[in-house]
């Protein structure tokens, strides 16, 4: 998952199917500011290349990302020089600070592989919230959206880089297997590589109980921003 070759081109086929991650962030920065007007902190994990702590650094004091996959890590670093960065996982991790926003964007959540990692997750998460912060957590599909056999198509053009992407999913257990297949063609010439990708298929209780246990508030907003709608609660 998210090894070098995917970290250099992965923005590039999501935004040819219109991903925008500035009205993303801009979305939930919205959210949290109605929750806490006063927000001026926020830590996304799972940052990524660091494309919503893009615009986040503009909308807050302070922001820090964390990341689990080095590749991303060190693309979102060149991106963002001078911004705080963690090494780390979701499911464990232990900052000295506390934010009045923690974030969990684009299904990254997904990829946790039980219920407990899920509790575990969201515990640290919370952990890391200011009294009355926002947590907002963009789930993967629920169990009664999975589409046995489903097929994606992308084909993206950037900087002298066109990117092929199918992917092409399978239930496995009570979780989404992807086998995503890449083409890359450039002027050295066209490179394939194939990444597997498993998302647990959590359901909406699962997410409300993991929210609740870890001393929040919560609300299943449908929709934005993927289609998969957000998970938003607040620090009790």
């Amino acid at each position: 998952m998210y090894g070098q070759e995917l970290a250099k081109v992965y923005e590039i086929f999501y935004r040819s199917r219109g991903k925008d991650w500035t009205a993303e962030a801009e979305e939930v920065t919205r959210l949290v500011r109605a929750r806490m007007p006063q927000a001026r902190t926020l830590l996304d994990v799972a940052c990524g290349t660091g494309a919503h702590l893009a615009t986040f650094r503009e909308r807050f004091e302070e922001v820090e990302g964390l990341e689990i996959a080095p590749p991303m890590l060190e693309l979102a670093r060149e991106r963002l020089p001078g911004l705080t960065f963690h090494e780390g996982d979701m499911r464990d991790f232990a900052l000295e600070d506390t934010f009045d926003a923690v974030v969990c964007m684009f299904c990254a959540i997904g990829y946790l592989g039980t219920v407990e990692e899920l509790r575990s997750a969201v515990r640290a998460m919370a952990d890391h919230l200011s009294p009355g912060g926002v947590l907002a957590i963009e789930p993967w599909w629920f169990p009664e959206d999975h589409i046995e056999g489903y097929v994606a198509g992308d084909l993206g053009k950037e900087d002298g880089l066109t990117v092929a992407r199918i992917s092409h999913s399978t239930l496995q257990g009570r979780a989404t297997r992807m086998e995503v297949r890449f083409l890359v063609g450039e002027s050295a010439g066209i490179r394939e590589f194939t990444e597997i990708d498993v998302l647990t298929l959590f359901t909406k209780d699962e997410y409300t109980q993991a929210f609740l246990d870890a001393d929040c508030s919560v609300e299943y907003l449908p929709g934005a921003p993927t289609g998969r709608g957000l998970f938003v609660g607040v620090r009790h």
